[in-house]
């Protein structure tokens, strides 16, 4: 591992969408989320950082320090189970025997230390692994917001045909099924790195930080600018990775409030354009200059 970062940092990214579902509501038919007062699309943070995580898993291939906590197919107490046998440490086997664990302030902060310097999602987003195997609970030093579109979205819907059936005895030759996309789509999502939350130590010298470090930092801005490259599929259509704009402060706790380094970034529709259709139909540009102690970095 390297040395844990020690700026601050918020960035902007800019996303877009084009005849596809960037992030389904299943609440909703699995309808492209929206504001039901705007009319703007909506993407979780979790969808952000599930193409994180697998552009890691795709880079790093599950290699030691950089795996992957949350993934198909890998219940949760199996992955602490490995923190578990790393540290010696017995697994519990009921109720009482987990609640020691978690009274036993050392041990929970051992294993929780192996599983952020094992697991790069830890470290990154953090995680709460107080299950019936606990291994502690981190908060992580990069926050996503939702993502919202610049402007309203239409939720459209396509019926197709599929020339074939389901099982053997069906009296028909076709089926019919819906598909769900949004025209055009440009999004924005705004996130925070906290250096102490990277970096923090104990009184006595350990570390309480997550250890997220600079090689982790540079894979991440890796990921946003390449993770719709390694996602594609018809159901998603056309995304992309626009923009992304990073403020990195000189200092730990940071030199600037966060929202006013977001209204720098400003994103409009080019005069005459009613209904865009295309990234080329906004202007996006930086209004004014950085505050003392925050430099301006654009990644893309």
């Amino acid at each position: 591992m390297t040395t844990p970062i020690k700026n601050r940092y918020e960035f902007v990214l800019l996303y877009d969408v084009e005849n596809g579902n960037p992030n389904g509501d299943p609440d909703a038919g699995n309808m492209p989320r929206i504001d039901p007062e705007t009319g703007n699309g909506i993407v979780t943070d979790v969808a952000l950082k599930r193409k994180v995580r697998n552009y890691i898993e795709i880079v790093k291939s599950d290699a030691v320090e950089w795996k992957i906590y949350v993934k198909e197919n890998e219940p949760l107490n199996a992955q602490h189970e490995l923190a578990y046998k790393a540290t010696n440490t017995p697994v519990p086997k009921n109720k009482d025997e987990a609640k020691a664990i978690r009274k036993d302030v050392q041990k929970i902060f051992e294993l929780r230390n192996w599983m952020c310097a094992n697991f790069y999602d830890i470290r990154t987003f953090g995680a709460v692994m107080n299950t019936d195997i606990p291994a502690g609970i981190v908060h992580g030093p990069v926050q996503i917001n939702f993502s919202r579109s610049i402007d309203p979205i239409a939720q459209l819907e396509a019926s197709i045909t599929r020339l074939t059936v389901t099982r053997q005895d069906e009296d028909k030759q076709t089926e019919m099924g819906r598909k769900h996309y949004v025209p055009y789509g440009l999004y924005r999502a705004e996130g925070y790195i906290s250096a102490k939350l990277a970096n923090a130590v104990t009184a006595d010298g350990n570390m309480k930080g997550t250890g997220f470090s600079e090689e982790d930092l540079e894979l991440f801005w890796k990921a946003l600018e390449e993770m719709f490259e390694h996602d594609h599929s018809a159901a998603r259509g056309k995304m992309a990775s626009r923009r992304l704009f990073v403020f990195k402060h000189k200092d730990e706790l940071g030199n600037a409030p966060s929202h006013k380094l977001f209204d720098m970034v400003k994103v409009e529709k080019k005069d005459g354009v009613v209904i865009p259709r295309k990234f080329g139909d906004y202007t996006v540009k930086v209004d004014g200059k950085a505050p003392e102690g925050v430099e301006l970095i654009e990644k893309l």
